[in-house]
């Protein structure tokens, strides 16, 4: 099973939150800050007014509090408009 989105909404699979500091600091679950860095996993086809700027694979940086949660087999994965993204990365 694959989730397709319609119009201008992107599929994003978010990346794992990091686990220690840049000095070596474990951080714990609770103390761990939820990433807003994600993975395009799949992209709608846009509409007249919204040409779609993301594509698969790429990895991108989205709203903070954008977007659903969707639970799809094991996987969870973020659907958001593409508006919600706020940059690429390179």
């Amino acid at each position: 099973m694959r989730l397709v989105p319609l119009a201008d909404r992107v599929v994003l699979k978010q990346l794992e939150a990091e686990t220690k500091t840049e000095s070596g600091i474990i951080l714990t679950s609770s103390a761990q800050e939820k990433p807003q860095e994600a993975e395009v996993v799949e992209v709608g086809p846009g509409t007249e007014k919204v040409k779609m700027e993301v594509s698969v694979g790429q990895k991108v940086i989205y709203s903070k509090y954008s977007g659903t949660n969707v639970k799809l087999g094991n996987e969870e994965y973020i659907i958001v408009k593409q508006a919600d993204i706020l940059a690429i990365v390179e």
